[in-house]
């Protein structure tokens, strides 16, 4: 596997990979790879000749009080990670080449970024679709691909690929899980051993919500039964428990098309996110 670290080197690199007539795809991530990770190198590699993934910890993405400074890095056992799944190329950019002086863009996606942790971390979301339009761009893959996990970030991508008539197929890969349930996290790794015990909580809750609602339970009221399961499991703030429209994830009163039912809540330091398709019966 190839690490390159400058956009003429990625270029060149990207170049080469084509020369064979094959497909590319990309497998953008902040590193601190888990099983989470490798499915979706797993997945692009059915679905492309190349496999390209970038390790890159985005700065403005993060707000004033979060944890840019303490997040995860680990390139190294990271690349070795990528390189073992049969990844061809790492992209693997610092700060200052992915954001030279001067840079002056910012992309905005309206709608689907609104709610939810968009109205939780103010910013994110922009922050999220200008690095993903950079990594397009220098990249050029034929595919895309992204975790369930962060279900609101996928459907602001797809919006923004719609939107600027993008030929990159975005493939959404289903979350991946520990036994106990818990949606795999770089963040994690946050957890102290008794947080990670109360953190089962969250999938639970929402799974039992999940049944309610395909059997026919008031919206509203399962929703406050959900967040009250995760407060006497010692979550808090509780930032949302929502079900919402599986595309445009406008807000649901009750379970009539396909939804995402999703939450997010902080268990000491740390903040997790979980979300579950449901489908009325």
């Amino acid at each position: 596997m190839q690490t390159v670290r400058t956009v003429d080197a990625l270029r060149k690199a990207i170049g080469a990979l084509r020369l064979d007539g094959g497909t590319v795809a990309l497998v953008p991530t902040m590193g601190a790879l888990h099983a989470g990770h490798m499915a979706l190198i797993e997945e692009a590699r059915r679905r492309a000749t190349h496999v390209v993934a970038s390790i890159f910890v985005n700065p403005i993405q993060f707000g004033p009080n979060e944890d840019l400074d303490a997040y995860p890095r680990r390139e190294a056992t990271d690349a070795a990670m990528l390189e073992k799944a049969g990844c061809a190329l790492l992209w693997a950019p610092d700060v200052a080449e992915m954001y030279p002086e001067g840079f002056a863009t910012n992309i905005s996606v309206g709608g689907v970024s609104e709610g939810l942790d968009g109205a939780a971390r103010p910013g994110h979301f922009d922050g999220v679709a200008t690095v993903v339009a950079k990594l397009f761009a220098q990249v050029r893959p034929d595919v895309a691909l992204f975790g369930e996990k962060d279900y609101q970030q996928l459907a602001v991508i797809r919006r923004m690929a719609a939107d600027f008539d993008l030929d990159i197929a975005i493939v959404g890969v289903p979350t991946q899980r520990d036994d106990d349930g818990l949606a795999l996290s770089s963040r994690n790794a946050y957890l102290s051993d008794e947080e990670r015990t109360a953190a089962r909580a969250l999938p639970r809750a929402l799974g039992e919500a999940a049944s309610a609602l395909a059997k026919g339970e008031p919206v509203d009221e399962v929703l406050e039964n959900a967040r009250r399961r995760l407060a006497d499991a010692g979550f808090g703030p509780i930032d949302y428990v929502a079900l919402c429209d599986a595309t445009s994830l406008a807000p649901l009163e009750r379970l009539d098309r396909e939804a995402r039912l999703l939450a997010a809540a902080r268990l000491g330091r740390t903040r997790l996110i979980d979300n579950l398709r449901i489908v009325p019966e």
